[in-house]
């Protein structure tokens, strides 16, 4: 449909920026509009005026209608919408949206755009709307024209966290700043399904469980209380529900899965990684998790969205040992349908009972230093190739694990390491960590503040190899991915002698091994808590190929004799009716 034809036989925009904002609006109870004429929101205003829903008014000066706005959200308790076009019509808004923010009204500005990148090109009516005034509005987001799914999960989520901002904390005005491509295609019969995110905070109604297989996943989080143990080991027990954790989770309570091993799999999907809810607690996870799950809750205090898994439903703006009494309380499951927790460890001791002879190698080195880690001590581990390893096993539980998942860099572990060992110097502190983020960081071991409890394992590969595991990007490359992609051959090369003679130098006692014999032997004193008084570095020097073909190893314990059939099967249905066939069957099955 054009505008040629019968405006009056129009439907929506094909614009699916446009789409979501409506569909996100109509699901959260949003429809007083006040619309000020132009050409970059004819999109948005033309679809609002085809849909019942939405209670439409007209203001021709976008200064009155901003202060309009203001005096209908005051007297409805509602949110108000305003639209414009592009230009300095939107700068009209700045006087009523002032009031709107010292007056903590829900006033939601949607300005309209021309290609994001035409700002400062010298194009009539495109003006830079990135930064807003303090006072003017609470929070700004700019939302591009959508060409993927990517795309429009990035618009549903920003589009929710600017709605749920009109009314967070006492509320006040918004912004979005929609992008156009001037479509004249209003054909679009019906909204796309919009997925709502709710904010809960602690004087709301607590929405009931969904019935079914709860999962309780904890990214990277600070140490436990004994209160939120308690807390979430009674949750568990009234729900039938586990801890889903890595190592940096730091969850020792009775429900306690390390799920690397399972969920990482190659060749086998198991049954037991399907939920019906994931609430995801703590920060960010280095064991790149994926959970076959229906919905996602967040809690956290920072009332902030996190659509870890695409499936965010509401999100718990307070502490979590509040979240988790009000349901351990409030709810009780009476009808069990299996034992989560047995199941998922008859599936974890499967796996981790056929894991055959395994290359020397940081997966081998952690399933040997996870038995026997001493008691009580803290472990620093670094991202990605050294925390992947050690996630495959599990520690006892006294120890304590970090690693730097915040920024995820590998420029200051041994940093962080030496810092957690000044801060704890009746504990002994483990570092473990890869040769390019040992040199990167190396000034740290020439700190004259450094502790006898500090105790560093240097993994010498001779280059990032993580790069160089075969189900990396880089493996494509085969040996030229070594001199730019995986940095080989640099401090050393694998000298035998270059850290040793630094690290004695100044005062560390060293250790050295190239083979598994050498290496156990070793191992003894490396965490023998007597062995000396002095901080310790035990460099081992592998090889980036023992490397790729223990995590090669590992993903590979179990097949699926129909997962290589159905691989097959897909393969054939998409190479008949493409990808995008291929993700409208999967829409209409409810399955992203």
């Amino acid at each position: 449909m054009t505008f040629g034809d019968d405006f009056m036989n129009t439907h929506y925009t094909d614009e699916k920026n446009t789409l979501i904002t409506m569909a996100l609006l109509k699901a959260h109870g949003i429809k007083k509009v006040i619309a000020s004429p132009g050409t970059t929101n004819i999109r948005l205003v033309a679809s609002m005026q085809q849909d019942p829903f939405f209670e439409m008014y007209s203001a021709a000066d976008e200064r009155s209608a901003a202060y309009i706005a203001c005096g209908l959200a005051y007297e409805s308790g509602e949110p108000v919408v305003l639209t414009c076009t592009g230009a300095t019509a939107s700068r009209n808004y700045v006087p009523g949206l002032t009031e709107a923010f010292y007056r903590k009204l829900p006033v939601l500005a949607i300005t309209s755009t021309q290609h994001l990148g035409r700002v400062g090109q010298n194009i009539a009516q495109v003006i830079d709307r990135s930064v807003q005034m303090n006072d003017t509005v609470r929070l700004s987001v700019q939302i591009p024209t959508c060409h993927t799914d990517e795309d429009e999960w990035a618009a549903n989520v920003q589009i929710n966290r600017a709605i749920l901002e009109l009314t967070r904390a006492g509320g006040g005005p918004v912004h979005i700043n929609l992008e156009t491509t001037y479509s004249s295609n209003f054909s679009v019969e019906k909204l796309p399904e919009a997925r709502p995110i709710f904010r809960i905070g602690y004087s709301d109604a607590f929405p009931s469980l969904p019935d079914g297989r709860i999962g309780i996943f904890v990214g990277a989080h600070r140490k436990w209380s004994s209160a939120l143990t308690n807390a979430v080991d009674a949750f568990c027990a009234a729900h039938n529900a586990i801890v889903l954790c890595d190592q940096t989770s730091n969850y020792r309570g009775k429900y306690r899965v390390l799920f690397s091993l399972v969920t990482s799999q190659d060749r086998y999907c198991a049954k037991c990684n399907n939920f019906d809810l994931i609430i995801h607690i703590g920060d960010i996870s280095g064991s790149y998790p994926y959970f076959n799950s229906r919905e996602e809750w967040r809690v956290n205090p920072d009332g902030e969205i996190r659509d870890t898994f695409n499936h965010l439903k509401y999100v718990f703006e307070m502490n979590e040992e509040t979240f988790f009494e009000k349901y351990s309380k409030s709810e009780i499951s009476t009808d069990p349908k299996e034992n989560l927790l047995c199941e998922w460890e008859k599936e974890y001791n499967n796996m981790y009972s056929a894991i055959g002879d395994l290359p020397f190698s940081n997966i081998y080195i952690a399933k040997k230093m996870s038995e026997c880690i001493p008691e009580n001590s803290i472990l620093h581990l670094g991202i990605l190739n050294t925390l992947r390893s050690w996630n495959f096993f599990e520690t006892p539980e006294s120890v304590e694990v970090a690693s730097n998942t915040g920024g995820f860099g590998i420029d200051g572990i041994m940093s962080s390491a030496i810092g957690a060992s000044l801060g704890n110097r009746e504990k002994l502190v483990f570092c473990v960590i890869g040769d390019l983020a040992f040199f990167y960081d190396i000034n740290s071991l020439g700190n004259h503040n450094v502790s006898h409890n500090i105790r560093i394992m240097l993994l010498n590969n001779g280059r990032g190899t993580e790069f160089r595991n075969y189900n990396h990007p880089g493996a494509m490359f085969g040996d030229d991915a070594d001199e730019f992609i995986a940095a080989a051959d640099h401090y050393g090369a694998k000298s035998k002698d270059l850290v040793q003679h630094y690290a004695t130098d100044l005062g560390f006692e060293y250790l050295s091994s190239c083979d598994k014999s050498s290496f156990e032997e070793n191992l003894k004193k490396f965490v023998d808590v007597g062995y000396t008084d002095k901080p310790m570095v035990f460099e081992i020097f592998l090889d980036w190929k023992d490397e790729s073909d223990a995590l090669e190893i590992i993903r590979n314990i179990m097949v699926d004799v129909d997962w290589e059939r159905r691989k097959k099967v897909k393969g054939m249905i998409k190479g008949i009716i493409g990808q995008s066939g291929v993700n409208a069957i999967k829409k209409i099955a409810g399955r992203k």
